[in-house]
């Protein structure tokens, strides 16, 4: 027999997953979702992104989202390192780089589900308008409070992975790597706006496939 907080969770589930059925198939109906359809559906998209880019190698395997040195798409900072790049280090960099973000992204959920609970759901339009609208919303709502604490994970990242060492020895006597943004700071920066960016590529796929198939979010419940 099932306990009484099993069957609360059931009752949950399929109160999200009545939402998105709803949100799918009847867009106008929006004003009447359960505002845990809404939340479950960013909720889910969410965590499908961030599980996926964790995996090893993630973010460099797809150059959609790959992550790249700062300065003209990771060129200028190759020109500026010279032999360094010559000897193939840059790509090592490169590498490091997108490393951090995979371990970043594992490491961030709980920080996407708190900015997605402190959201205020009323731009209805945005929402049911686009498959991509919940995800997109998150992003222009909540972009800079998710910059502020995901840039701390990167900062820790780059430096478990090694990148900040790497920036060291190859930036070592060279007096034009800061103006290129080619310092701790700025390497944190840039790779954190890239990592942001490529999860939230990867949510508004998930955002998108949860919306044509809801029953997804209730996959391993019963």
């Amino acid at each position: 027999m099932e306990s009484h907080e099993t069957m609360m969770a059931r009752r949950m589930l399929l109160a999200g997953a009545a939402g998105l059925f709803a949100l799918t198939h009847a867009p106008w109906a929006l004003a009447k979702l359960p505002k845990s359809g809404v939340k479950g559906l960013i909720a889910g998209a969410s965590d499908g992104a961030l599980d996926r880019l964790s995996q090893p190698g993630a973010f460099y395997a797809d150059t959609a989202v790959r992550i790249l040195l700062p300065g003209a798409n990771g060129t200028l900072a190759s020109k500026l390192f010279g032999m360094g790049d010559k000897l193939g280090l840059t790509t090592n960099l490169t590498k490091s780089l997108n490393d951090a973000g995979g371990k970043a992204a594992g490491e961030a959920k709980p920080v996407f589900r708190a900015a997605i609970d402190n959201l205020r759901w009323t731009d209805a339009p945005a929402l049911v308008t686009k498959n991509d609208g919940a995800t997109r919303y998150l992003q222009t709502s909540a972009g800079d409070v998710l910059f502020g604490k995901v840039s701390p994970l990167i900062g820790s990242a780059l430096e478990n992975v090694g990148a900040f060492r790497q920036l060291d020895q190859l930036s070592r006597g060279n007096q034009l790597m800061a103006s290129a943004g080619l310092t701790r700071d700025g390497l944190t920066r840039s790779v954190t706006e890239q990592a942001l960016k490529g999860i939230f590529h990867y949510m508004a796929g998930e955002e998108a496939d949860l919306r044509r198939n809801p029953a997804k979010l209730l996959k391993g419940v019963f």
